[in-house]
């Protein structure tokens, strides 16, 4: 047993019980140990009380100073409580899917947590949206933007519901990420016995044909039966309408680059690509 953990980030929003669920299907199939991580972050209300040192005495404002730091003792004290509930709640939706289950609660941003965390990571597993988002209008966390920037690990984004998968598509570009995407499908677990979409985006005559053509070969050597083809049009409009058309399961993709795909996955296209699609994301740097 590897011993890179699938890390599932839990909040208190719609999305943890898809995370939880994905996470479960993702340490079995990869047969590894199963981490569920919550970030608190503090949000100090002490400076802010410094800036009325000019309008207030000086008695009133070590007073004041005084009930803000209570303040934040007992907020900081409730948050902590709130977490452990919440990944006891986790723990207890998951337990007996993974060979080796642990929590966790951390301090701080969770891109650092993430960052000090990575050697240990095979997989992030993350929701759409979090606490703060509004699940109807579509709009992607700012954590998951900012933990793909900075990670270079697989992360997972997954929707409220799970839905087991059962095929994939691979939003093919030649470029690095692409091609360890190849890799992962090749010689992992986790996509094993799943129809595969091997699917470009290019304009006819391309270069990408041949390299299409020579990926298509490489899932086919795996044991993977392939559909798909190299389509024309914008990246986003014929991706999200072959994965609607055939009803793919899940998309796995390159997370930065230049390409014509790799180029959705920065600023507010990332939100258009991820309202879109149906299903889980798998996000590759």
């Amino acid at each position: 047993m590897t011993n890179e953990h699938v890390m599932a980030c839990i909040d208190p929003s719609p999305f943890a019980a898809g995370v939880c669920d994905y996470a479960s299907w993702a340490a079995a199939r990869l047969a590894a140990p199963l981490t569920l991580l919550h970030a608190i972050h503090h949000r100090h209300a002490d400076a802010g009380a410094r800036d009325l040192s000019g309008a207030i005495g000086l008695g009133s404002q070590e007073a004041l100073l005084g009930e803000l730091a209570e303040h934040d003792r007992q907020a900081a004290k409730l948050a902590m409580e709130h977490g452990r509930v919440l990944l006891e709640g986790a723990r207890q939706r998951v337990a007996g899917h993974a060979a080796v289950l642990s929590t966790r609660q951390v301090h701080g941003p969770l891109v650092d947590r993430l960052l000090e965390l990575e050697p240990t990571i095979r997989l992030v597993i993350m929701g759409r949206r979090g606490r703060n988002a509004d699940v109807a209008n579509g709009h992607l966390a700012s954590n998951v933007e900012r933990v793909v920037r900075a990670l270079h690990r697989p992360i997972l984004v997954v929707p409220q519901t799970f839905s087991q998968p059962r095929s994939f598509m691979l939003a093919f570009d030649n470029g690095p990420s692409t091609r360890k995407a190849l890799e992962v499908l090749m010689r992992g677990p986790l996509f094993r016995g799943m129809h595969a979409h091997l699917v470009s985006v290019a304009a006819h005559g391309s270069p990408l044909d041949a390299a299409h053509a020579w990926a298509r070969a490489q899932l086919e050597t795996a044991g993977f039966t392939v559909a798909g083809g190299v389509l024309s049009g914008d990246p986003d409009t014929a991706l999200t309408t072959y994965q609607h058309d055939h009803r793919v399961d899940l998309t796995i993709m390159g997370a930065y680059g230049h390409s014509r795909i790799r180029r959705l996955l920065v600023g507010s296209t990332t939100t258009a690509l991820l309202r879109q699609l149906d299903g889980p994301l798998l996000l590759l740097r």
